[in-house]
């Protein structure tokens, strides 16, 4: 077992554009439940099953197993919860670090957040000037919340 722990925050502007390339994420949730989160994610040619527990300030737990990509695309398109949440992702490096950066299609179309994943919860880390607000406590922000409650809607 794995323990996720990532802060979330908003940008302050889209300099971070010229820094990286976006690959395509499609992914769907087979359970969005607060104390349990079990997701499909096709990136690229690759496919990925996740295990989240209840998160618990900045971590919670996490497990991740490669699936068929044969597989994934049947989840996505007969069991899992829709809508199915499609973004890019940019990995910028900064500083010896690497954020991840979503940029949200369809319903959430316009929602750009940047993610940074940790050692430990109190782990010091530089931000970028393109970084913005910390969001990491605020639910919205959370993919799984995105299905409901979609940025276009807020």
């Amino acid at each position: 077992m794995g323990v996720e722990i990532e802060r979330k925050f908003l940008l302050r502007d889209e300099r971070w554009k010229t820094l990286g390339q976006g690959v395509l994420i499609r992914q769907g949730y087979l359970s969005s439940h607060g104390d349990r989160i079990v997701r499909v994610r096709i990136v690229g040619q690759e496919a990925i099953l996740t295990i989240k527990g209840r998160s618990q300030g900045a971590a919670r737990d996490e497990w991740e197993y490669s699936i068929p990509l044969a597989d994934a695309e049947v989840f996505l398109d007969t069991l899992c919860e829709k809508p199915i949440i499609e973004k890019y992702r940019y990995r910028v490096p900064h500083d010896g670090m690497t954020w991840e950066i979503d940029e949200f299609l369809g319903d959430n179309a316009g929602l750009v957040v940047a993610e940074i994943e940790l050692e430990a919860e109190d782990q010091l880390f530089s931000k970028p000037d393109w970084i913005g607000e910390d969001v990491t406590h605020d639910s919205r922000y959370v993919n799984a919340n995105l299905l409901r409650h979609p940025y276009s809607k807020w």
